[in-house]
């Protein structure tokens, strides 16, 4: 899942991975001379440049905008080296099926894992470099002068010599028919006016009028609505349905079986189809799950966690016999349950299906592994196919999946030339997600005589995300992506820590409930294990939970770097306020080193006030600072309702909660005051959307238990008497 493909003109391929299926593609296509235009009849100057005649200028943008601000950041980063007036900066996304038939222009379309820009950043910078030099040369010419003697600004070219201008819009239509350049210079980032700069997002504005046209937005001509019914287990199928009993109810039009497990009901309307496969009377065929429940999927991970086989992803030394000779040994268990991606807008998107074409409207993740699955589902190629992307009403790796896709166009393939608009209801979408994984961990580490911590082992018992998600990038049956976070080394999330003696394994059980990347994925959970854990270990030592941190991270200063910022700016050491506790917190993932630092208080009845939350951010460069102010906040909100209120539980095989009364989130007043920290140090490309998302949840269980000496190591809080307030 980690591949991503490198850009190429001329050739197409969308892999297994991406699908979870085995569909290849290929195609192969001649460059000509000829300008290419927009709809409107404008120029591109490159693939990614639009110039209207009126100095616009459209930057084209392949990754999705879940309300992350990519668009917002990848138009800075082309616009910067394009030297545009950014206040006549727009946007638009490139459809899947238009990169196919121009042989992958566009590259990667998959955002997630904070890729966006931290994996596109080089290309869509030379996009904007490209279009500046043609744009120059095109006006050079004109003049009839050296190039060299050009420049461009604000979307003005000006001869130097002579003082002559023209701007992007008069030059464009010749600049369209230059050979782009195969080489071209870079700025470097201190030199930036408009990237590295808090400009305010490009969406913001459409949001508020409500000209952002999302999933649920879409409307066709002589669209249909359809609301669908799935096994309420996993693993399950479809037995048979009563359908004459909601034939003949108002705008019911078809119901229809929709693959091996699901029915669904289409009518005028999506109210009338929902009230219909409410009342439809269905038969299921639940299968040996039904017999699954939380209590015996926790056992099942128990079993692991003394295992003898087990994936080891760190290991340095010989750990076991080290704690076996340990003059203090200090042992935890923690456990982390599913949850759900909860996001606003529930699954949902639009087909229409004929013999020879299908296309489709969607909230997606991934563009391309959806125009994958289209054709897949549709049993067409994939040049007779395409998906139009539309800004998502929250991501957090769910969309990430094509089943609703799949789903969708599975039944306008039974309704052929009629547009169908599917959409999960609530209680679908919470009872048949994609779960972040459960998992439990045992930690044990050892002291010597002068409480120096000499060895760790943590055995992580659970689900493997990649073994549901795509089974053929299993390492020899091992997963590398459950240890993010703890690996010796590597951007997608390197172990803070110098010990002696390490060991770091995993022992997998996949209960039935399917797993997915869930915003954070594994490093949620290995940063609080790992970090509660360690603020155990000081404690057992006698030791400053900073101290005894910094002592391990002399190898590590990037890592040291952001813990010794939260600690400085939150004032760790000094006297915090009457009944206000502290608690720290490092890691690093996708690219980016993280810390925070929380000021917590705990009232006697169990009310928990986050007074304060300092977060520091390394992402190497930072492509808009408010932003990633907003990305920490907004972090910081799911990872700590995540940590107080939300939890999947089992029964009978089938996911319990089934909407936002049983499955809560944080509250406006709940929230915390946010210090964020940015520091980049350059170098690197980190992400940052997902990073301090790690560290809430650790920062803050150690400041609970400095405030109250106990120690929680399972969650939901709300089950041990804690709630915000």
């Amino acid at each position: 899942m980690n591949y991503v493909p490198q850009i190429n003109r001329r050739s197409f391929v969308v892999s297994a991975a991406a699908l979870g299926g085995g569909l290849a593609l290929g195609i192969d296509i001649p460059l000509g001379p000829n300008v290419v235009r927009a709809a409107d009849g404008s120029p591109e100057v490159t693939a990614w440049v639009v110039i209207r005649p009126d100095d616009t200028v459209v930057i084209r943008i392949a990754r999705s905008e879940m309300g992350q601000g990519t668009m917002t950041g990848l138009a800075q980063l082309v616009a910067e080296e394009l030297e545009c007036d950014w206040s006549k900066v727009t946007t638009e996304f490139p459809t899947p099926g238009q990169n196919l038939a121009r042989g992958r222009v566009w590259g990667n379309y998959f955002t997630a894992g904070s890729r966006g820009i931290r994996e596109s950043n080089e290309y869509v910078r030379k996009a904007g470099a490209v279009a500046r030099t043609m744009l120059i040369q095109a006006a050079a010419s004109e003049w009839q002068v050296p190039a060299s003697e050009c420049g461009a600004s604000n979307s003005v070219i000006t001869h130097k010599p002579t003082g002559r201008t023209k701007t992007f819009g008069n030059v464009a239509e010749a600049a369209a028919k230059i050979e782009p350049p195969k080489d071209v210079a870079l700025k470097d980032p201190k030199d930036w006016k408009i990237a590295g700069k808090p400009l305010k997002r490009l969406d913001t504005a459409p949001k508020v009028t409500g000209e952002d046209v999302y999933g649920l937005d879409v409307k066709l001509p002589g669209m249909l609505c359809a609301a669908i019914s799935d096994c309420p287990v996993f693993g399950g199928k479809l037995v048979s349905f009563g359908a004459a009993k909601v034939q003949g109810q108002k705008g019911v039009k078809h119901i229809l079986k929709v693959g091996e497990s699901a029915v669904a009901v289409v009518a005028d309307h999506w109210w009338q189809a929902k009230t219909a496969l409410d009342a439809l009377p269905v038969s299921w065929d639940e299968g040996d799950n039904a017999k699954v429940s939380s209590a015996s999927i926790a056992e099942l991970l128990k079993s692991g966690l003394d295992a003898e086989q087990a994936f080891v992803g760190n290991e340095s030394g010989n750990a076991k016999q080290a704690i076996a000779n340990a003059v203090k040994k200090v042992e935890a268990v923690y456990g982390f349950p599913y949850q759900n991606h909860a996001t606003m807008e529930p699954m949902n998107a639009t087909a229409v299906y004929t013999a020879d074409r299908c296309e489709v409207w969607a909230p997606t993740q991934n563009g391309e592994a959806t125009l994958a699955a289209t054709a897949e589902a549709a049993s067409l190629p994939v040049a007779k196919c395409d998906v139009h992307k539309m800004p998502l009403g929250g991501g957090f790796g769910r969309r990430t999946t094509n089943d609703f896709v799949q789903q969708a166009v599975a039944i306008a393939k039974q309704i052929p030339g009629t547009p169908v608009k599917l959409i999960w209801s609530r209680e679908e979408d919470m009872t048949h997600g994609r779960y972040h994984p459960v998992t439990q961990a045992k930690l044990v580490g050892a002291l010597d005589a002068n409480n120096n911590l000499t060895a760790l082992h943590m055995r992580i018992s659970g689900q493997s995300i990649i073994a549901f998600v795509a089974p053929q990038s299993l390492q020899n049956g091992k997963d590398p992506f459950v240890f993010q976070g703890l690996n010796p080394g590597g951007p997608e999330g390197a172990f803070g820590y110098t010990i002696p003696n390490l060991l770091i394994d995993h022992a997998m059980r996949n209960p039935h409930i399917p797993p997915h990347f869930w915003r954070g994925v594994n490093n949620n959970q290995n940063a609080l294990y790992l970090e509660c854990f360690m603020d155990e270990l000081a404690h057992a030592a006698g030791q400053d939970p900073l101290e005894f941190r910094r002592k391990l991270m002399a190898n590590h200063p990037k890592h040291l770097a952001v813990l010794n910022a939260v600690a400085e700016s939150a004032g760790w050491g000094k006297p915090a306020p009457q009944g206000v506790f502290r608690g720290l917190s490092q890691h690093m993932g996708y690219g980016s080193y993280v810390a925070a630092c929380a000021e917590v208080s705990v009232s006697a009845n169990g009310g928990v006030k986050i007074h304060r939350i300092v977060a520091a951010t390394d992402p190497g460069h930072a492509v808009n600072p408010a932003q990633i102010e907003r990305q920490i906040a907004g972090s910081f909100v799911y990872g700590l309702s995540a940590l107080f209120y939300q939890e999947c539980t089992v029964k009978d095989g089938r996911i319990e909660q089934t909407n936002f009364d049983t499955y809560n989130s944080m509250r406006i007043n709940e929230m915390p005051k946010v210090d964020s920290i940015i520091m980049p140090s350059g170098g690197f490309w980190g992400g940052v959307g997902e990073p301090t998302i790690f560290v809430a949840a650790p920062a803050v269980l150690n400041a609970i238990f400095a405030a109250t000496g106990k120690r929680i190591r399972s969650f939901p809080l709300m089950h041990h008497n804690l709630r915000l307030v």
